[in-house]
Formats: structure tokens, C-alpha cells, sequence
């Protein structure tokens, strides 16, 4: 028989195709117009096929997760131990990057002349986001609190940038319907378990599409990132090759050092298999830059290679793709202080623990779309006396930065999905399973 290729294969061989034709079309002079116009759209539709299923997965899985938990008492233990994980660990990101930016000052290596070309380039995109970000900065702080209820829970669902008032809706319906009698839920419950494997379902058809999808958004990326001056790429990457391997740096130590230490404390899942198990959700993360967008894969993955019940991942990893961004968290405490060392600015003490906090607060209400991450980066400058017009020093790389911290983002969802799992007994003791077909087909 013809051996079929693994889906996690066929994404890498999008990816490195992808980067191999920009490259081309970059080095040898050829017109953009055709990624553009004929290579770009297909990656395009791929996302916006994951994103058209984020919102029902959400709303389905969470109903159906928290109407499994069978009691209150249940979900407030699951609700509390998941919440404090998310935050411990955001915590824990965000100061790793604030130590090895600190270590390496990479700020203070950046020409002046590099600098004053990027602000010049991004002034126009610096000052729209800064728009955004001093529009939540003049908010209540109780404002979070107030967006988190839907005035219209289907306006609520039509918006992916809304998805924290969907998963509030979801968690209140579920309770509500542990509530009423068992005669009454069953059937919505039935519905949305219907609706919930429909979905999952559709997630195989469209990652039938995923190799071509990440092919186009690589291809396209190394297109746009160079433009018509390949010199001008060169010259961007390395005056902001430092900082970017102090970011990549601090990502990889949460991955290899600090996720294993913890599933070894708490479950007896070998990160090894771990790991592999999680390969082509985090390959997705990687080419959609969206948490969200890769969720219905995460969750697959999770319970058919791990184990992970599916009353714990349908409750567990939707919050955690709305609350849990470790990855953008850590990239923000380095993307602030390399910010600040490049415009000559010396953060204090407290001033630094002010990135962690707010930074921590921030990833909360941070959607798990491309590129969120800068709005909240901006009040994570304000709130630490910086001009936020420093973003543009950074704005460059971001975009591949971003990929980086998405694959963090999702690994960390899953991590702790895992931990809670281990500790409500929801894991089996022999792992991993084989029988997923997307890592087979």
C-alpha cells in the first residue's frame, strides 16, 4: 500500500516552499503582482475558513464543557485551578523576557540611524494604533468587566474580536443549564454536542486545504516584508537581529525548560510525546499566527493524542485561547524595555514590575487574531511613561515574531489543559494515542 504523508509533514513542506518562492521572487527581481493576485488569496481564504468555524467551536464546546461538569462546585474547582494557571503562567512569561532583556540590552545596539528610518517608515501605522490604544487607556478600568457582557450576544458572535463576550455567554448558559432539570437540558445539550461534532467535522475538510494555505501566507509574507528593496530587508533584520533572538530566546526557554518542569510536577505525561502529539497545531500556530484560528486543531489534538477529556479541553482551551498568551506576554515585556533602551529611556525597578503587571492584565482582553498584540503593547509603554511612537522601532519583525509567540501562545493552552486534566484525574496513565487521523492523512 502507498504510504500517505502525514499532515505535519505536508505543512512543513508548505512552509519551506513558501520561503524558498518569496525568497526567489525577491532575489531575482520578479514582479510581486502574482503572489499578490494569485498565491495570496488562498492563504487568506484558509485563515478566514479556521476563523468561520472559531465562534461556533467556542460557543458549542464551552456550553457543552460546562453543562458536563454535572455541578456547580465542579466547575468552580475546574473554572479556579484553570484561571490561576493561566495567570501564574503569563506571570512567569513575561518576567523570563524582562530578565533577558535585561541581560542582553539589545535596545542599546540599534543604529540611530536604523531607528530614525523605522520611525519614519511606521508613522503613519505607529499613530493609528496608538489612536486605538489611548482610546482603552482614557477607559474605566472596570471597563474590561463591562465589555465581557454581550448587549447582544449575535453581534457578539459575528465578531471574532468579541470572542471574550461569547465565551461569557457560553459559561453562563452551561451553568444554566446544570440547573434546570436533566429532562429539559438534555436535548439543548444533545444540540450543541451535535453542533460541537459537525464543527469538528468541518476542521477535517478544511485542513485538507492547510499545506497550500501556509504555503501562500509564507510565500506572501517574505514578499511584503521586502518589498521592492531587498537591501533595506537586509539591513532591518540584522539592527533588529538581537532583539529578535532575545524574544525567540526567552519563547524557547518557556517550551523547552519551563512548560516541561511543569507537567513534570503535576502529570506524568513525558513532554517528549507531549510535544509531538502537539506538532501540527503548533505548525498551524505558526503559519496563521492566530491562537484562536488554530483552536479547533489544538482541541483535536489534545484529546485523541494526549488523552485529555473532552468535558476538560471544551472548557479549558476555549478560555485559554480568549485569556492565555503567554507567548505575546513574554514579547511585550521585551518588545517594552528594548523600546525604551532605544529612544535612551533607564526603567526603574518598579517601573518593570509595571510591565509585568500590566502586561499580565493586558493578555486578558488581547484577541487571538495576527497582530493584537501591538494595541496592548502600546498601554504597556503608556503605562511605563514611554512614547508609544517607539513601536515602530519593532513593528518590522513583528509580523514573524508574532508566529513565534503563537506557537508559545497554543503550546501553553494545551500545557495546562493538561495539568488541570492531570489533577481532576481526567488523564489516562498510559498516553498517547495513535489514531488521529489528521496527523495521518
Amino acid at each position: 500500500m502507498k504510504r500517505k504523508i502525514p499532515l505535519h509533514t505536508k505543512i512543513i513542506i508548505g512552509l519551506i516552499l513558501g520561503l524558498l518562492v518569496g525568497l526567489g521572487v525577491v532575489k531575482f527581481g520578479i514582479s510581486p503582482d502574482f503572489i499578490n493576485d494569485f498565491v495570496k488569496p488562498i492563504g487568506t481564504i484558509f485563515i478566514t475558513a479556521l476563523k468561520m468555524i472559531a465562534v461556533p467551536l467556542v460557543l458549542a464546546s464551552l456550553i457543552v464543557g460546562v453543562s458536563n461538569l454535572g455541578d456547580i462546585t465542579k466547575l468552580s474547582r475546574i473554572g479556579g485551578k484553570t484561571i490561576l494557571t493561566y495567570i501564574f503562567t503569563t506571570a512567569l512569561s513575561v518576567t523570563v523576557g524582562l530578565l533577558l532583556v535585561n541581560l542582553f540590552n539589545p535596545g542599546r545596539s540599534l543604529p540611530s540611524e536604523t531607528r530614525e528610518k523605522l520611525m519614519e517608515l511606521y508613522d503613519e501605522t505607529a499613530g493609528s494604533k496608538s489612536q486605538e490604544a489611548e482610546q482603552l487607556k482614557e477607559q474605566s478600568p472596570l471597563k474590561p468587566l463591562v465589555d465581557m457582557v454581550p448587549e447582544n450576544v449575535f453581534q457578539a458572535a459575528a465578531a471574532n474580536e468579541m470572542m471574550l463576550q461569547v465565551v461569557f455567554f457560553a459559561i453562563i448558559m452551561g451553568i444554566a443549564l446544570i440547573r434546570i432539570p436533566k429532562a429539559k437540558s438534555a436535548p439543548v445539550i444533545a444540540f450543541f454536542e451535535g453542533i460541537n461534532d459537525v464543527i469538528i467535522e468541518i476542521v477535517g475538510f478544511i485542513m485538507i486545504l492547510a499545506p497550500y494555505g501556509v504555503f501562500a501566507l509564507m510565500a506572501s509574507l517574505i514578499v511584503d516584508i521586502t518589498g521592492d528593496n531587498p537591501d533595506s530587508a537586509v539591513e532591518l533584520l540584522l539592527a533588529l537581529l538581537k532583539y529578535s533572538v532575545v524574544v525567540i530566546g526567552g519563547l524557547l526557554l518557556m517550551v523547552v525548560f519551563f512548560y516541561p518542569m511543569i507537567l513534570k510536577i503535576f502529570t506524568k505525561v513525558k513532554y517528549l510525546d507531549f510535544f509531538r502529539a502537539l506538532q501540527p497545531a503548533q505548525l498551524l500556530a505558526f503559519s496563521t499566527s492566530s491562537s484562536s484560528a488554530t483552536l479547533p486543531v489544538t482541541m483535536k489534538q489534545v484529546e485523541e493524542e494526549i488523552g485529555v477529556s473532552e468535558e476538560i479541553s471544551s472548557f479549558v482551551l476555549p478560555l485559554g485561547a480568549t485569556i492565555n498568551m503567554d507567548g505575546t506576554s513574554l514579547y511585550q515585556g521585551v518588545a517594552a524595555v528594548f523600546i525604551a533602551q532605544a529612544m535612551g529611556f533607564d526603567l526603574s525597578l518598579s517601573q518593570q514590575l509595571m510591565i509585568v503587571m500590566t502586561a499580565t492584565l493586558a493578555s486578558i482582553g488581547t484577541a487571538g487574531v495576527p497582530g493584537a498584540g501591538i494595541i496592548m503593547l502600546i498601554i504597556v509603554l503608556e503605562s511605563i511613561g514611554v512614547p508609544s511612537a517607539g513601536i515602530a522601532l519593532i513593528l518590522a519583525p513583528d509580523r514573524i515574531l508574532d508566529m513565534f509567540r503563537t506557537i508559545v501562545n497554543v503550546t501553553g493552552d494545551a500545557m495546562v489543559c493538561t495539568v488541570v486534566a492531570s489533577t481532576e484525574g481526567e488523564l489516562p496513565d498510559g498516553l498517547i494515542r495513535k489514531s488521529n487521523p489528521l496527523t495521518n492523512s
